[in-house]
C-alpha cells in the first residue's frame, strides 16, 4: 500500500515538475534578440488576412486548440497530408485558418532577420491572440518558444477531441488530461461566441433526438424551430450557422447568456448549464465579462503549453506544411 502511494505521489510530482520546465522554458519575449519584430509582423499579416473574410477568426483559434489537443502545440495540424488533418474530426477546419498561419508565417521569413528563427507553432500562438483582439476579446501576453513537430498522423487524432455530444463528465476527463480544470475547459468553451457549426453536427438534437421526443428537451423550443428553419431536413450536412444566435461576430459573453436561456448549440455547451456542477460558472461568466476575460486568458494560456516541444526538440520549420 505504502509503495503504490509512494509511487502515485512519485507520478504528480513528475508531472508536476515536467509541466513547470515547460512553462519555464516558454516565455514572453523568446524572440527579443532573434526576431525583435514577430508580434508586430504577425499582427498585421493576421488583420490584413481578418479584412478578406471575418472567418479567419473563429479557423483560427479552432486551428490552435485542435492542434495543442493532438500532439501537444507543435503545428502538427498544419502539415499536409497524410496527416492529423484527413481525420474526420479536423476535416472540417476552415482552409482560412491554415491560410492566416502561411501568410503570417511568410511575412515573418520576409524579415531577413527572422528567417528560419520562428516556429509555425508560435505564429499559431500569436495569430490565436490577434483573432481574439480583432473580434472584441481581450489581449494577453503570449508566451513563446514553442518548436515544431516532425510527425501527425490520421491516427493520432482518434479520441482525442471533444465532441458535440459529450457530457460534463467526458469533457472535463478529455481537458483534464491535458492540465485544464474545469473552469479552464467552461472559459475556452466560450470561444464558440464567434464559432460556427455544420447542420450534421448537431441535426439530431432537433429531429431526433429520442423515440420519445424528437427535440431536445433542454433545447429552447423557438431556437429548435430557428434552427430547424437553417437546416431544414436534406440540407447539405456542411451548411454552417453560427454558434452565437445574438452577436456571432464578437468576442464577448452572451455565449453563456445563451446558455441561460437553452441557446446552447450542442449538447456540450448546453450541458455546461444544464449540469448543476458547472452552472455556477456559466452564471458568473454570463454576470460578468470581466470574470469570463480573466478566465479565458488564463485558459488559453495553459493551453499553449500543452505537450510543446523546446530546446532542441521537433525543429523550426521554414514550410508550416511539410518538415524541412
Amino acid at each position: 500500500m505504502e509503495k503504490n502511494t509512494a509511487q502515485t505521489l512519485f507520478s504528480i510530482f513528475s508531472l508536476l515538475l515536467l509541466s513547470s520546465c515547460v512553462s519555464a522554458q516558454l516565455r514572453t519575449g523568446f524572440y527579443q534578440r532573434s526576431c525583435p519584430n514577430v508580434e508586430n509582423i504577425v499582427r498585421n499579416a493576421v488583420r490584413q488576412k481578418f479584412q478578406q473574410t471575418f472567418v479567419t477568426a473563429p479557423a483560427t483559434l479552432r486551428l490552435f486548440f485542435h492542434d495543442c489537443f493532438v500532439r501537444g502545440c507543435d503545428a502538427s495540424i498544419m502539415l499536409a497530408s497524410p496527416s492529423e488533418r484527413d481525420h474526420p474530426d479536423d476535416m472540417s477546419l476552415a482552409g482560412d485558418g491554415f491560410d492566416t498561419v502561411i501568410k503570417a508565417k511568410q511575412a515573418v521569413e520576409r524579415d531577413p532577420n527572422c528567417r528560419n528563427k520562428v516556429s509555425c507553432a508560435d505564429i499559431l500562438a500569436l495569430a490565436t491572440r490577434e483573432v481574439v483582439v480583432l473580434t472584441g476579446g481581450p489581449s494577453y501576453p503570449v508566451e513563446l518558444g514553442r518548436r515544431d513537430g516532425r510527425l501527425s498522423t490520421k491516427a493520432s487524432v482518434q479520441k482525442q477531441l471533444p465532441q458535440p455530444g459529450f457530457n460534463l463528465n467526458q469533457l472535463n476527463s478529455m481537458f483534464s488530461r491535458h492540465g485544464l480544470s474545469q473552469t479552464d475547459m467552461i472559459a475556452l468553451s466560450g470561444a464558440h461566441t464567434i464559432g460556427f457549426a455544420h447542420c450534421g453536427k448537431f441535426s439530431k438534437r432537433i429531429y431526433n433526438f429520442s423515440p420519445r421526443t424528437r427535440i431536445d428537451p433542454s433545447i429552447n423550443s423557438q431556437y429548435a424551430l430557428q434552427l430547424r428553419q437553417m437546416c431544414p431536413i436534406g440540407v447539405d450536412p456542411r451548411i454552417a450557422i453560427n454558434m452565437d444566435p445574438v452577436s456571432p461576430r464578437t468576442f464577448d459573453n452572451a455565449y453563456f447568456k445563451n446558455l441561460q436561456q437553452g441557446r446552447g448549440l450542442f449538447t456540450s455547451d448546453q450541458v455546461l448549464f444544464t449540469d448543476q456542477r458547472s452552472r455556477a460558472t456559466v452564471n458568473s461568466f454570463a454576470n460578468s465579462e470581466g470574470a469570463f476575460r480573466q478566465a479565458f486568458i488564463s485558459a488559453i494560456t495553459k493551453l499553449g503549453r500543452v505537450g510543446v516541444k523546446t530546446g532542441n526538440a521537433g525543429e523550426i520549420r521554414r514550410d508550416c506544411s511539410r518538415v524541412n
